[in-house]
């Protein structure tokens, strides 16, 4: 402040010097008429106020008014004023003076205010452009508080991003925009022009994203607002083909595993054929007991590998969406009673509790691939419950679709898993070891399932074992294969 007052003493100093010096001029080097003189005055007053401003100009005008009635209206050398006719062209010229000074100073606010737009809006495109080129969404947010301290002039910078709970700053330490401030959630910017800070909340469609911090000399509060819209189009955009991009290089990779698969499980399946018949072969004659035995061995691994195979293949069609699906109206009754006939060997040392409920209505599937699923359900059930613990199928209706459930008495699953178990090849940790298994039966009957257009779930209790469910379309007339 002192710097600044000494300025604007220096320049009202100025400004009195100027119209004194013409004064001057007019009294004792070149005699005109007042008119002449009146006009140099005003011109003299119209450029202080251009340069200076209106403080400046009215202090001129002033001192033109007090030096051009006691230098040039009579009696000359007094203040003192005789005519009439002089006080109406004194009143004139002041009047004059005072509004071509404010005139030019309006002039000069609007030609100022102007120019400090025009380095507004280069900057905030300056910004635009620092965001949209930004690769990531740290990246974007890192090079927007740099950019924001050079673009709008301001001492500190900081940006505090809620999605990862980060805060990227630029500048010196202000405590002013300390972290508790910008982790405080606000709808309203906090702007302090006295104090030299500001705190506006980064937002993008209702969503907060979080809150960009400056201290400094602050801009307006419409390009505060649009800084931070900008902050939010250039961390979200960022945000977004970083995600983009991690989408396409997953399903990359997906359809690269699937066409991996694919080729080694025709690879795998040529071998194996030949080794099933030969071993098939080998056990129809005479052997001795421990060749028996080894080639035993032989022929269950070999069906193992088969069906490991057929998991495969399975799978790889279910990610291609090549299940052919011929539905047709069926009775899940019916279905669930030939599943339970063909699997009922595996289950014979079990309870088995069957609830169907009554005047179940059609449901428009592939009845092949159904059976599958419940087949995989059982099987589950099977494996992750104790031997001779009971086992319970149910179906029933509601809202449009019939549900099927296979209930175990196990240990349950933990709640951390249990929205991975539909996953491909996982398998949970307390009988990753102790299973076989392959991990891509349940992915097989989900992928069904959602073909069908249904839906599959697990609810579980640790401890009190799980029930497994999943939901067809009931049959509405039309046919759709």
């Amino acid at each position: 402040m002192p710097r600044l007052s000494g300025r604007r003493a220096l320049q009202l100093i100025g400004a009195l010097a100027i119209v004194a010096a013409i004064v001057a001029f007019y009294h004792r080097a070149l005699h005109v008429n007042n008119t002449t003189v009146a006009l140099t005055l005003l011109l003299a007053i119209l450029g202080i106020s251009s340069w200076w401003g209106l403080a400046e100009a009215a202090v001129a005008s002033v001192a033109a008014v007090l030096g051009f009635n006691y230098y040039f209206l009579p009696p000359i050398g007094t203040f003192e004023i005789q005519d009439p006719q002089n006080w109406v062209a004194l009143a004139a010229f002041l009047a004059t003076a005072v509004t071509v000074s404010q005139l030019s100073a309006r002039a000069k606010g609007r030609t100022l205010e102007a120019e400090v737009r025009r380095r507004e809006t280069e900057g905030l495109y300056s910004l635009s452009q620092t965001l949209l080129l930004s690769g990531s969404a740290r990246t974007a947010s890192q090079d927007l508080v740099s950019r924001v301290v050079k673009i709008l002039g301001v001492n500190t910078a900081a940006f505090y991003t809620k999605s990862t709970n980060e805060t990227f700053r630029w500048g010196p330490e202000n405590q002013l925009v300390a972290d508790a401030q910008l982790q405080a959630g606000r709808d309203e910017p906090l702007i302090d022009a006295q104090k030299g800070f500001a705190i506006v909340p980064v937002r993008l469609g209702g969503q907060a994203i979080g809150n960009l911090g400056l201290a400094g000399p602050l801009p307006s509060a419409a390009v505060l607002n649009a800084v931070a819209y900008l902050v939010a189009i250039g961390v979200e955009r960022a945000r977004a083909m970083e995600e983009a991009g991690q989408a396409e290089a997953a399903r990359r990779s997906e359809v690269l595993k699937s066409a991996l698969l694919d080729a080694l499980a025709h690879d795998f399946r040529t071998p194996l054929t030949s080794i099933k018949a030969a071993v098939t072969s080998l056990l129809g004659g005479e052997r001795s007991p421990a060749d028996r035995e080894l080639m035993t061995i032989i022929n269950e691994e070999a069906d193992r590998l088969n069906r490991l195979v057929a998991e495969v293949l399975e799978m790889v069609r279910v990610e291609a969406g090549k299940l052919h699906l011929e539905k047709h109206p069926s009775d899940v009754t019916e279905l669930i009673r030939a599943t339970l006939a063909e699997f009922r060997p595996a289950i014979l040392d079990r309870p088995l509790e069957v609830r169907l409920q009554q005047g179940l209505p059609e449901t428009e599937v592939d009845s092949d691939f159904i059976q599958q699923v419940l087949k995989q359900l059982l099987d589950n059930a099977v494996k992750y419950s104790p031997p001779h613990s009971p086992l319970t199928i149910s179906a029933r209706s509601g809202e449009g679709r019939v549900i099927v459930s296979v209930a175990d008495r196990g240990s349950g699953i933990p709640e951390a898993e249990q929205m991975r178990v539909f996953d491909k090849f996982f398998r949970g940790r307390e009988h990753r070891f102790r299973v076989p298994g392959s991990g891509m039966g349940l992915a097989i009957a989900k992928g069904i399932v959602e073909a069908h257009g249904g839906r599959i779930w697990v609810t579980s209790e640790p401890g009190q074992g799980s029930v497994f469910s999943f939901s067809l379309p009931v049959y509405r007339g039309e046919m759709v294969s």
